[in-house]
This record gives C-alpha cells, sequence and structure tokens, in this order.
C-alpha cells in the first residue's frame, strides 16, 4: 500500500484507518478532456477491487458506445472482480442540447434512481458522469444533491463530472480536479476522433 505522509492531521478524532477509509465525493471539472476518462479509470480501480460500480451516464446520448462502456460491462460480466451496472439518461451531447424536456426528465429520473441506490447502498463507487450539467441547467436540486451526498450511508465514494461545477460543489467534495485545456485537435476545426473521443 502507498505510504504518503499528509500536510496536517485533522483533529477530527479519527484513528487514522478510520481517516483512510472513509467515503469521498469526487469532483472532475474544468475546460479539458479527460474528466470521463478519468472517472472511469476509477471504476476500473473499483472494480479490481470486487467493489460493485454503478455508472449514471447524464446528458450523454443513449445511442453513443463509448469503449468505456463496452470494457466495464465485460469486465463486469467476467466473474472477477466487482460487478458493473451502467445506466444511461441522456438524450444528447452536453454542448448539444436537443431535446431540452425530455433530457430534462430524463436526468431528473437518473437523480431519482441515484438517491434509491444510495439509500439503499447498492454501489461501492458511484460515477455520476456529466452530473455537473443538470446541476448547473437548474434539473436538479443542487442543494438536494449536496444534502443527500453529505448524508448518504456506508462507505459510498461518489464522482461526478462535467464542466463548471457548483460553487457549492466544490466546497463540499473531499477530492477536486479541474481539467485545464492547454490545446485540442478542436480548436483546429478537427472532429473527434475513434479510439480518442470514443
Amino acid at each position: 500500500m502507498p505510504q504518503g505522509q499528509p500536510t496536517t492531521v485533522p483533529a477530527d478524532g479519527l484513528t487514522t484507518r478510520q481517516r483512510r477509509n472513509r467515503a469521498l465525493l469526487i469532483v472532475h471539472t474544468g475546460t479539458g478532456k479527460g474528466k470521463s476518462t478519468a472517472a472511469f479509470g476509477l471504476a476500473l480501480r473499483a472494480w479490481n477491487q470486487s467493489w460493485p460500480v454503478g455508472v449514471f451516464q447524464f446528458v450523454k446520448s443513449a445511442k453513443w458506445k463509448v469503449g468505456e462502456e463496452r470494457a466495464l460491462r465485460v469486465l463486469g460480466d467476467s466473474g472477477e472482480g466487482g460487478t458493473v451496472a451502467w445506466h444511461k439518461m441522456g438524450e444528447g451531447w452536453s454542448w448539444i442540447q436537443r431535446d431540452i424536456e425530455s433530457s430534462e426528465e430524463a436526468a431528473r429520473e437518473g437523480w431519482e434512481q441515484v438517491k434509491r441506490d444510495l439509500a439503499a447502498e447498492t454501489y461501492r463507487l458511484y460515477v455520476l458522469d456529466e452530473f455537473a450539467y443538470p446541476m448547473k441547467w437548474g434539473w436538479v436540486d443542487t442543494d438536494e444533491v449536496l444534502s443527500v451526498l453529505r448524508d448518504r450511508p456506508g462507505t459510498q465514494h461518489v464522482v461526478i463530472t462535467g464542466r463548471n461545477a457548483a460553487p457549492e460543489l466544490i466546497e463540499a467534495a473531499d477530492l477536486v480536479t479541474d481539467m485545464t485545456k492547454v490545446k485540442h485537435p478542436m480548436d483546429a476545426g478537427q472532429k473527434g476522433q475513434r479510439g480518442i473521443e470514443w
């Protein structure tokens, strides 16, 4: 196990082991590429630890076949590691809003399912992919999300991805990574390509 030394030790009354094993709220935000990819990397680590993993894709099209989904489904069905459940709620890409009304309804139902699963402690890792957008657009109530996540039982880790994460979410999170774009082929007019974007 990696041995790191924290810069400070909080006066929270927890032992080192208790502190190490507490559930985390993780946020991947920013304008750079790799927010979802990093979250799926966490899902691979969770699968390897035999944790049940729940992936909830908000906003991205249910028709879009991403490589991470195929890989994680195969791994989840392999009988090794943890189980993997993949839920798609989106109707279109996050930057191309198509049918707003059905997307909003799907996002709300997706959040309701996440709440039910958190209450039942269904998964050990939840990937709420592109969930920053329904929060930003007001499709789900940010205060309610923060309350549910703060009060979730057990040791359920949650990672939320998406640009422009709400300041309140960033404040509540234990780990926040801001992916900053330095350069991207799309800036030069090149569309996304197989094996890189999907």
